[in-house]
C-alpha cells in the first residue's frame, strides 16, 4: 500500500509518434488536431524520471470504430447522450410485473424497445431480453463501424471476435425454466432453456448471425464485467489473433427474480415515493442503488485494420487493467487499495501518467460504503483532485449490471468527442470527503485529455479502462 501511495509523478509523454508517412494518405474521420501535452516535472527531475510510453505499432493500437446500445432512453447513441447532457432521469415505476409487494417497486425499465430489423419474427419470440439486447446493441455498432449488411463481407471474419459479457445472463429464461419445472414437470421445460440461460449465448448467437469466427466467449465478472471484455477483447487484438473485436456488456434483470434477489441483498434503494431522486452518487441522504438494464457494445479495431478499412474512428482505447479485491463478497475494501492498485495498472499498461487524466466516468452506484470507497481510491492515485472532473453515469440510468461499464464507456467516449460532460444529478448535499468537481446536476464544456472509466462488481472484481481522442 505505501509503494502505490509514493510513487513519483512521472513526465506526460511528447506527442505521440505519428505513423509511418505512406499511412498518413488514409482518411481518418472525427479525428482531432493533436494538442501540446502539458509538462509536469522540472528539467532537473527529467533526467531520472522515465516517460510512460504509449504503444506506437499500428498493429498494437487499438481503436473504438462503432458504438451500438439499447438503454431506458432508447437504442440510438447520440439520443441516449443528449438524453444524459439534460439530466434527464429514465427511473420509473416498474410496470413489466406486479411489483407492489416488493419494498423497492422501481428501476431503469426499458419500454418499447424493438428489436425489427435486427432480429427476425421467430427468435424474437424465443430469446431472452438478454440475448435480444445484445444482438441489436453489437449489430448497430457495426452500422456505426460503416459494417452493417453486406460491407461486413469486406473483412475477414476469421479475424473478427465476438466478447460481450453478462452478469446475470438469460435470467427470465431461467426463472420460467425452474417455475415449469416445479409446477409442470421436466417435460414442460423449454429446449431453449439452457442454450438461452448461458451467459456465452450472447457472444455466440452474435457471431452466429454475422459468420464471424474470431475469438468468441464471454465474461461474467457481475458489475465489473463490460470493461473485463474491453480489457481481454483488446488484448486479443494486441497479440494478433484478431483485427477486430466486438465487445461490451448485456444484462435485462429487472425481473420479479432479479429484483428479488437484490432486495434480499438489502443492495437497493427503497425512494418509492421519487424514484427519479432515488440514485443519488456521493449524496448523502443515499440508500443505496437502482437497478437498470440494457447493452453498451463498442467495436475494437487495431488501428491497421481501420486505417486499411478507412473507419470512422471515434475515440483510442489506450489501456485497461484488472484485479480483486480479495476482501469480500459484497462489500469493497474501505482503504480503496483494490481499486487504486488497478487504477495504477491500467495507466501503466496505457502508457499514460496520472497527471494527464482530466475526467472519470466513476462507477458510483449510490451505496452507502461504496461511492465513498471509490473515492478513496482515486485519491490514492491522484494527488491533486482540482483539474478532474468526475461524473456518475448511474444517476440517471441507474445501475445495468453487467451492461453497466459497456454504456459507460460509450457515455465517456461521447464525452471526448464533444466536448460536453453530462452532468451527475440528484447532487443535493454531497458527501463533504468528495472534493472533486462531480459535475453536479448540469452538463460541463471540458475538453477531455485521457479518460478511465471504473467498474467494480460483487466478488471484488475491479475493472478500469482508458481512453482518449485519436491522434494519428
Amino acid at each position: 500500500m505505501q509503494a502505490l501511495q509514493s510513487s513519483s509523478l512521472r513526465a506526460s509523454p511528447p506527442n505521440p509518434l505519428r505513423l509511418p508517412s505512406n499511412r498518413q494518405s488514409h482518411q481518418i474521420t472525427n479525428a482531432r488536431p493533436v494538442r501540446r501535452q502539458r509538462s509536469f516535472i522540472s528539467a532537473s527531475a527529467s533526467a531520472t524520471v522515465s516517460a510512460p510510453k504509449r504503444e506506437t505499432d499500428p498493429k498494437k493500437r487499438v481503436v473504438i470504430t462503432g458504438m451500438g446500445l439499447v438503454s431506458v432512453f432508447g437504442n440510438d447513441v447520440d439520443a441516449y447522450y443528449e438524453k444524459l447532457l439534460s439530466g434527464e432521469s429514465g427511473i420509473s415505476l416498474i410496470d413489466r410485473f406486479d411489483a407492489s409487494k416488493f419494498p423497492t417497486r422501481f428501476g431503469g425499465q426499458i419500454r418499447g424497445f424493438s428489436s425489427e430489423g435486427y432480429i427476425d419474427g421467430k427468435n424474437e419470440r424465443r430469446l431472452d431480453d438478454c440475448l435480444k439486447y445484445c444482438i441489436v446493441a453489437g449489430k448497430k455498432a457495426l452500422e456505426s463501424a460503416n459494417l452493417g449488411g453486406d460491407k461486413l463481407n469486406s473483412i475477414d471474419k476469421r479475424k473478427a471476435g465476438v466478447l460481450v459479457g453478462t452478469g446475470m445472463g438469460g435470467l427470465t429464461v431461467f426463472s420460467e425454466g425452474v417455475q415449469n419445472l416445479i409446477e409442470k414437470g421436466h417435460r414442460r421445460i423449454s429446449p431453449f432453456f439452457i442454450p438461452y440461460a448461458i451467459t456465452n449465448m450472447g457472444s455466440a448467437l452474435l457471431a452466429i448471425d454475422l459468420g464471424l469466427m474470431g475469438p468468441n466467449y464471454s465474461i461474467s465478472t457481475a458489475c465489473a464485467t463490460s470493461n473485463y471484455c474491453f480489457y481481454a477483447a483488446a488484448n486479443h487484438i494486441r497479440r494478433g489473433e484478431a483485427d477486430m473485436m466486438i465487445a461490451g456488456g448485456t444484462e435485462a434483470a429487472i425481473i420479479p427474480i432479479g429484483l428479488g434477489g437484490f432486495v434480499a441483498c438489502r443492495a437497493l434503494s427503497q425512494r418509492n415515493d421519487d424514484p427519479q431522486t432515488a440514485s443519488r452518487p456521493w449524496d448523502k441522504a443515499r440508500d443505496g442503488f437502482v437497478m437498470g438494464e440494457g447493452a453498451g457494445v463498442l467495436v475494437m479495431e487495431s488501428l491497421e485494420h481501420a486505417m486499411k478499412r478507412g473507419a470512422p474512428i471515434v475515440a483510442e482505447y489506450l489501456g485497461g487493467a484488472v484485479n480483486c479485491d480479495a476482501h469480500h463478497m459484497t462489500d469493497p475494501r474501505a482503504d480503496g487499495l483494490g481499486v487504486s492498485s488497478c487504477i495504477e495498472r491500467c495507466l501503466e499498461d496505457a502508457g499514460v501518467s496520472p497527471e494527464e487524466v482530466n475526467y472519470i466516468n466513476a462507477h458510483a452506484t449510490s451505496t452507502l460504503a461504496g461511492d465513498l470507497a471509490e473515492i478513496n481510491a482515486i485519491k490514492k492515485v491522484f494527488k491533486s483532485t482540482s483539474g478532474i472532473k468526475i461524473n456518475a453515469t448511474k444517476s440517471m440510468i441507474g445501475h445495468c449490471l453487467g451492461a453497466a461499464g459497456g454504456l459507460e464507456a460509450i457515455a465517456t467516449v461521447k464525452a471526448i468527442n464533444t466536448g460536453w460532460l453530462h452532468p451527475s444529478i440528484n447532487q443535493f448535499n454531497p458527501e463533504q470527503a468528495v472534493d472533486f468537481d462531480t459535475v453536479p446536476n448540469q452538463k460541463k464544456q471540458h475538453e477531455v485529455d485521457v479518460a478511465i472509466s471504473n467498474s467494480f462488481g460483487f466478488g471484488g472484481h475491479n475493472s478500469v479502462v482508458a481512453f482518449s481522442a485519436f491522434k494519428p
